[in-house]
């Protein structure tokens, strides 16, 4: 494999099909300032984020894992003006990045960030009632199926679950490799295999990022 060809290519892909972003660029700055570690998604799957967000005409979308804060904004500003983003971030100082990245991007009214453990807030959305069109899972990866599980119930019928990082430069394989994150994501394959309530693929994709992938499932 050639990394710095990946990288290469995905970055001519973005200056040649997409608009620059002087906010983006900002956020990702900002990150960096603040010494978040540097595994936002590339601009390329942010907007596929965005363009997935479009396509299923959401108004509701849920993101497990804000970060600071750069995957969330690019879903948002694909929500109408009455559409609204819940994240979740258990890092408080994560959370405050994002905040100001929020305000940056002019967004702050449209997205909704709750600070704390993912498995201990998502029970609450439930029980206000929430139901999203489209959810973004990109925390860790241990709790992957876990998180998965409480998607099936929070995303309506129709609606898409997308989980990041779902091949891991191709470790998946490897069983005799037991990076706790590695058997998570073999358990979230496991559980999707398994679930009746979603209609489930995955994609292996090269880029700025390496050697990844895209789990993409359907809420039946």
């Amino acid at each position: 494999m050639n990394a710095e060809r990946f990288a290469e290519v995905d970055h001519w892909i973005a200056r040649h099909l997409l608009a620059p972003d002087p906010v983006l660029d900002a956020v990702l700055k900002a990150n960096a300032e603040a010494g978040l570690p540097a595994i936002d998604v590339s601009r390329i799957i942010g907007s596929l984020l965005a363009l997935l967000v479009g396509v299923v005409k959401a108004h509701h979308v849920l993101e497990v894992g804000t970060l600071g804060g750069y995957s969330a904004i690019q879903m948002a500003r694909a929500l109408p003006d009455d559409g609204r983003l819940v994240t979740i971030e258990a890092n408080p100082r994560n959370a405050e990045v994002a905040r100001a990245n929020f305000a940056r991007a002019d967004l702050v009214r449209r997205i909704d960030l709750r600070v704390g453990q993912a498995l201990d807030v998502l029970p609450g959305l439930v029980d206000e009632g929430h139901a999203f069109d489209f959810a973004f899972i990109d925390a860790d990866k241990e709790n992957n199926a876990a998180y998965a599980d409480w998607a099936a119930t929070l995303v309506r019928p129709g609606g898409l679950v997308v989980i990041d990082n779902v091949v891991r430069d191709g470790r998946i394989t490897d069983d005799s490799d037991t990076d706790p994150q590695l058997v998570g994501t073999r358990s979230l394959y496991a559980a999707m295999r398994m679930d009746q309530r979603f209609e489930a693929t995955a994609l292996q994709l090269v880029g700025s990022k390496g050697w990844d992938g895209l789990m993409i499932a359907r809420r039946r």
